[in-house]
């Protein structure tokens, strides 16, 4: 079966017509928006570094004592309040880790609802959160487990890294250590972040709507998409992945145009949803309607579709 990558983008927009302008309804942006905030909590939020900038350009390596001062002088503080230090780094670390779990468990949740609104053209949260609660929780499960996985990969090598460069960066000069921390470090960062990256992808474009289709939990929809999907479509798969990344950069552009325009309301935390909702529900169609070109199995819109759990209002009477 030949499986396009190009044809779902105008599906997905023809989506986003009849969900959100079919007929406008303000009161439906808000609640769909409200979901599609849980679904990717903690997600988005891009972020400057102007102070680190500025702070570098005074007083970086090139200005004042160099490199090996500044460290010296951040050693001896850390020395002299060295309890301060280990209080608020267990107490960040702390809310970190709850705030960290919390967000985890509400966005599984939120996938669940954001995609029944989708799936199902309408704005809903009390009956999809209670309707796919086994789903979100078992993908919950899996995602903390995934995360504790991929920050201890991810963070083991930069701390390899760290411990391979720690003495040039003591004595403030470029060595050996340094070098093979670079050209060792930096290629297994790259690879390890790239897996996670492909891992992510698969579990909210592929794995999370074939539990929500199937009515599975995530390790046996993990099982379906590999002997589904993955195996025979390889190729078409890597194209898939290549035009995410070219809408990921177009839907990019937009809300950074959309942000400029309403004078950055758009980058505020649930009504920079609210506005960019268009965005995210043509994200979330995109690949549902790759989905259904495998067959009517994997049929998400239109009447043919027979949801996993009862809907929770009847159809009226033929």
């Amino acid at each position: 079966m030949n499986l396009s990558v190009m044809d779902p983008v105008e599906h997905a927009v023809e989506r986003v017509k009849v969900i959100l302008f079919r007929p406008f309804d303000v009161s439906k942006w808000f609640v769909l928006g409200f979901c599609a905030f849980l679904a990717y909590l903690g997600e988005g939020g891009g972020y400057g570094g102007s102070y680190h900038r500025s702070y570098n350009d005074r007083h970086g390596p090139f200005h004042g004592g160099g490199f090996a001062s500044e460290m010296g002088a951040a050693a001896d503080w850390v020395k002299f309040h060295l309890l301060l230090v280990v209080v608020v780094g267990a107490i960040v670390l702390f809310l970190a880790v709850v705030l960290g779990v919390l967000f985890t468990w509400l966005r599984s949740r939120g996938r669940f609802m954001f995609l029944d609104g989708v799936v199902r053209n309408r704005a809903a949260v009390s009956e999809p959160w209670t309707q796919f609660a086994v789903q979100g929780n078992s993908l919950f499960l899996f995602s903390l487990v995934f995360g504790l996985i991929a920050s201890a990969v991810i963070f083991g090598i930069i701390g390899a890294g760290l411990v391979l460069a720690w003495p040039d960066m003591r004595a403030g000069h470029w060595g050996i250590g340094t070098g093979l921390a670079l050209i060792i470090g930096l290629p297994l960062l790259c690879v390890a972040i790239s897996l996670c990256a492909i891992v992510e992808v698969l579990l909210e474009d592929f794995v999370v709507p074939t539990m929500y289709l199937r009515g599975e939990r995530v390790l046996a929809a993990w099982g379906i998409v590999r002997r589904e999907i993955l195996a025979d479509h390889a190729v078409t798969i890597f194209l898939y992945f290549l035009v995410k990344i070219m809408l990921a950069v177009a839907v990019g552009i937009i809300a950074l145009v959309a942000t400029c325009l309403t004078c950055c309301l758009a980058a505020l935390p649930y009504l920079g949803t609210v506005i960019l909702l268009p965005l995210f529900v043509f994200k979330r169609s995109y690949s549902l309607c790759f989905l259904e070109q495998l067959g009517p199995s994997w049929r998400f819109f239109g009447e043919t579709l027979q949801p996993p759990l009862p809907p929770p209002f009847a159809p009226p009477p033929a």
